[in-house]
Parts: structure tokens; sequence; C-alpha cells
């Protein structure tokens, strides 16, 4: 057991002196180098533990010169300005949200004198909409944080990406989600509006394609929602709280660290966001979707954007239903912006101020950016 112990502690003190003064590989003796980084072979005894938690030389590449946590360039974050826009409503349910929709409505007759009529009624579908745990753990080795007085700083580099990882994820399953194919998961918009045929589905005439029949895999979708209580909304369950709960756990023991029996003392946060998506009225959703290699600059040939959009605005039965918002990806709205300078003088693509910010609108709607939108849907 002693020798266990010094053997690990060698080297964790050797891979501490490699991280913090730079050593040169080739300058390490033959047996402490097989230790730290392995035989060539790519198997390391602390594989797992590298791609699970922050190592040593994970502290070190965040180090400025002057030995404080630098500033991370976030190179991969995004834009998913969806969820900024989404109405939360608390379910009905433990796991879900339960909605009535019309499915039928009583028509009336005319009636002659003396004559009678016959009662009728209306007619109801009950839908329930499931929701997901998305949850994450961020843990760090204690002596790793404490290194360099640098505790609060290093736990909120290391973290900060765990957000960022939360609302790609979610803004993802908002469109493309699907309970068939991941039953933990939610149904998004994409699988719902999946067909422009109308013998298929009844909510496909608010599928709308730049051709009849689209092609192959090199399609994007611009959705417009109109985001209600009573049209579309995102949904929690049941009495629990809305949004990302954050749980700093403090210290903890996590045991068989190194799958030997090995025990560590380490920082957890734990990361939770119960969410689903409801779409209780369909004609508050409209899929735009255009074969992206087609576009234009001029829209001579391909799809013609702005169209589109005003098809799509046409499909809504009341913009003032609900807070209404286009979402496209950017190589979307960058098209979007080349096709307005050959429509300059009857555009209705405008820069308007909502919520003290200029936004880009079509028609007085927001025109919002969603980088997990892709350019590689398959064909309605």
């Amino acid at each position: 057991m002693t020798k266990t112990l010094f053997y690990a502690a060698t080297l964790a003190l050797g891979a501490l002196s490699l991280a913090l003064f730079a050593i040169p590989h080739d300058l390490i003796p033959a047996a402490l180098h097989t230790a730290l980084f392995g035989d060539g072979s790519g198997v390391w005894m602390a594989s797992v533990l590298a791609a699970t938690h922050p190592t040593l030389l994970d502290f070190k590449s965040r180090l400025d010169p002057d030995g404080r946590i630098a500033k991370v360039i976030e190179i991969l974050a995004q834009k998913n300005e969806i969820l900024d826009d989404m109405v939360w409503v608390e379910g009905n349910e433990l796991t879900g949200h339960q909605t009535v929709m019309r499915a039928g409505i009583p028509e009336p007759a005319f009636r002659k004198l003396y004559g009678g009529v016959q009662p009728s009624k209306s007619t109801t579908v009950r839908v329930r909409e499931g929701c997901g745990m998305l949850e994450n753990y961020a843990e760090i080795d204690l002596a790793l944080a404490n290194l360099n007085g640098m505790r609060e700083s290093w736990r909120l580099s290391e973290e900060l990406p765990f957000i960022e990882g939360f609302s790609q994820k979610l803004a993802r399953y908002v469109i493309y989600g699907n309970e068939a194919t991941e039953p933990e998961g939610f149904t998004g918009l994409a699988p719902r509006f999946s067909t422009n045929d109308t013998a298929v589905a009844l909510n496909a005439e608010n599928v709308i394609a730049n051709t009849a029949t689209p092609d192959g895999t090199d399609n994007t979708s611009i959705w417009l929602v109109v985001w209600g209580p009573n049209t579309v909304h995102g949904i929690y369950p049941k009495g629990s709280q809305a949004g990302l709960q954050i749980s700093d756990k403090g210290q903890v023991t996590i045991e068989n660290v190194d799958g030997n029996g090995g025990r560590m003392e380490a920082l957890r946060t734990h990361y939770k966001w119960d969410c689903g998506l409801a779409v209780r009225d369909w004609r508050y959703v409209v899929r735009v979707q255009i074969d992206y290699e087609d576009l234009t600059k001029d829209a001579a040939s391909g799809p013609d954007l702005f169209d589109l959009l005003v098809q799509a605005v046409e499909m809504v039965p009341d913009l003032n239903a609900g807070r209404p918002a286009f979402y496209c990806n950017r190589s979307v709205r960058t098209w979007l912006r080349r096709q307005l300078i050959n429509k300059v003088k009857n555009s209705t693509l405008s820069m308007e101020n909502i919520a003290g910010k200029m936004v880009l609108a079509f028609d007085g709607i927001p025109f919002r950016r969603v980088d997990q939108i892709l350019n590689t849907e398959s064909g309605v």
C-alpha cells in the first residue's frame, strides 16, 4: 500500500513539474516518461481521467505569462437566439404536459319554418408532450483547483463551457429532437413538420419548399414561430423550476476514480435542465425549406428568399397571438442580406429596435440566428 501511494505521489509530482516548468520530453527518464505519457501504444494509465477530468496540462495551458488564469477565446461558442425568445410554461404532469386541441367545429344549418335542426358538437384530441432531463457534472481535482490560490477563477474557466454546451444542445433539440429515435429526449420542430404532402399530414400545408421535391441532403430551413402559452412554448415538469439549474456540491470524494478502487477529493458542480416543447397549435409554426446550394445573389434562379418569407407570414392566422420570430442559421442570413441589395427599393427587410437592441426584421418580425440549424437537411 505504501509503495502504491509513493508511486502515485511520484507521478503527481512529476506531472506538476512538467506542467509548470515545461521540461522537454527528451530530458525525462524513460520509465517516468512511460508512466506519465504512455508507451506510444496510445494506452495511458490515466486516459479515462484525462478525458473526463481536467489535468495539470489543462491547467498550465490556461495560464498567461503572469501565472494567472488567461481569458479563453471561446471559438466554439454559438449564437442560438431561439432560446432567448421561447416562452416557458409549467407542465401539468410530473414528466410532461397534456394539452387538448380542437379537431372539429360544429357547423350550423339553415332551418325552414316549422322545420327542425339536428344538434351537433365539436371534437377534440388530447396530445401529450414529454420532457427530457438534460444533465451534466463538472468535477475538478481539489489539489488542482487550489494551485496558486486561483481556485474560483479556475473553476469559472473550466465550467463556463458547460453552460454553452447546454445552450447548444437544447437549441439543437428544439429544432431536431426526436423521441422516436431517442426516447429520453423530447421532440422538436423538424420531426413534426417533416413533409409538405397534405395527404400524409394535416400540418404539411405549413411546410413550404422552394422546389416541389427537395433533393439530397443539401437543404436548410427557415422557421417562423409564434411563441405563446396557447400556440408554441417550452415546458418544464410540474412542481420544478424553469431554466438551467446549477448546484455547487462542494468537496466530494470520488470513488474508484482510476478504475482500481482509488479515491480522489474533488469539487463537483451539477447542471440540470428539465425541458420539453409543446406545439399546441401547429398553425403558428411555418417551415420554409430551401436547397442551400441553389441560392444566388439576385434570386434570378434558385430560392427567392423574400418571396418565400411572404408566403410564410401569410400562413399564420394571427401574428398578434404571441411573439413571432424567424429563425435561420448564419449562412442563410448572409444570403438574405445579399438578395436584399438587389431589392432595396421594395424590401420589407429592416433593422428594428427590439428590447433595446437593433435586430434584423422582416415585416416587423425579428430575424434571429440559430447556428444549430443545419445546411445538410434531408428534403421534406
